[in-house]
């Protein structure tokens, strides 16, 4: 089964590390040109995905939340990554007036955290991750692990 079928699917990963080295695998079968909207609550793993991605696209820097500087761009050894943190963006104007198009130089991979905040401004053909925590505690009563859900629509 492929990669993009198990997503589709729901995988769990048993650790951060799990989910970069999922994410890393998973970057190479992205077709050019390509927006990821990464969906989950704050601290649930979705900046750790990214950095898989980055590692996956052969990106040698390290991968940092966006927060406040809203996008950063990594060179990969074929492909540009454009991570977007649209936590602190309120509407569509405010993304283009980040002119971010002009930095979405063919072939890409465009990780967007909080799309939400921007739904109008994604393509119709972007795919939709969400990731989601996996609270083992609760069910066993051993302290939680960084385990992560990813279900990819």
């Amino acid at each position: 089964m492929s990669i993009t079928a198990q997503l589709r699917a729901g995988i769990t990963t048993g650790s951060a590390e799990e989910t970069r080295a999922l994410a890393a695998i998973f970057a190479p079968t992205l077709p050019p040109d390509t927006t990821l909207a990464l969906h989950g609550d704050m601290g649930v793993g979705k900046t750790t995905f990214v950095q898989g991605l980055a590692r996956g696209l052969a990106v040698p820097e390290q991968i940092t939340s966006p927060t406040f500087a809203i996008y950063s761009i990594y060179r990969g050894a074929a492909r540009t990554l454009v991570h977007l943190d649209a936590y602190r963006l309120e509407n569509e104007r405010q993304i283009e007036a980040l002119l971010l198009d002009e930095f979405l130089i063919s072939p890409w991979v465009l990780a967007v955290e909080w799309p939400e905040k921007i739904a109008a401004w994604l393509p119709a053909n972007a795919l939709h991750l969400t990731l989601s925590l996996v609270d083992e505690e609760a069910a066993t009563d051993q302290p939680a692990t960084c385990r992560h859900h990813l279900v990819l629509r």
